[in-house]
């Protein structure tokens, strides 16, 4: 069984910082993509940044210059650096991983639990 557990979340003022952490653990035989998404209230899904195995990251146009996404592979573990916070960036932060449990498995993307970022002075 793969669990992904989120830290970092809170209520910080514009322009502040924030760093999220989201460790994976369990049966893991490969890991692959990790990245983070994000929701705002009555907004869909959005991703915000990802990350390959293979060291490529991207990026959605509205973090561009303020969110670095970088992973620890010897942790299993993907993080997301926000500065420069802005009000529209409040919303839940999800993060999620592509893992192969076994070698016998097939591959399948795992999710956090969540965690909230409130952006207001």
């Amino acid at each position: 069984q793969v669990q992904l557990v989120e830290s970092g979340g809170g209520l910080v003022q514009p322009g502040g910082s924030l760093r999220l952490s989201c460790a994976a653990s369990g049966s893991i035989f490969s890991l692959y993509n990790m990245g983070w998404y994000r929701q705002a209230p009555g907004k869909q899904r959005e991703l915000v940044a990802a990350s390959t195995n293979g060291g490529s990251t991207n990026y959605a146009d509205s973090v561009k210059g303020r969110f670095t996404i970088s992973r620890d592979n010897a942790k299993n573990t993907v993080y997301l650096q926000m500065n420069s916070l802005k009000p529209d960036d409040t919303a839940v932060y999800y993060c999620y991983a592509v893992i192969q449990p076994s070698v016998v498995a097939g591959v399948t993307t795992y999710w956090g639990q969540g965690t909230q970022v409130t952006v207001s002075s």
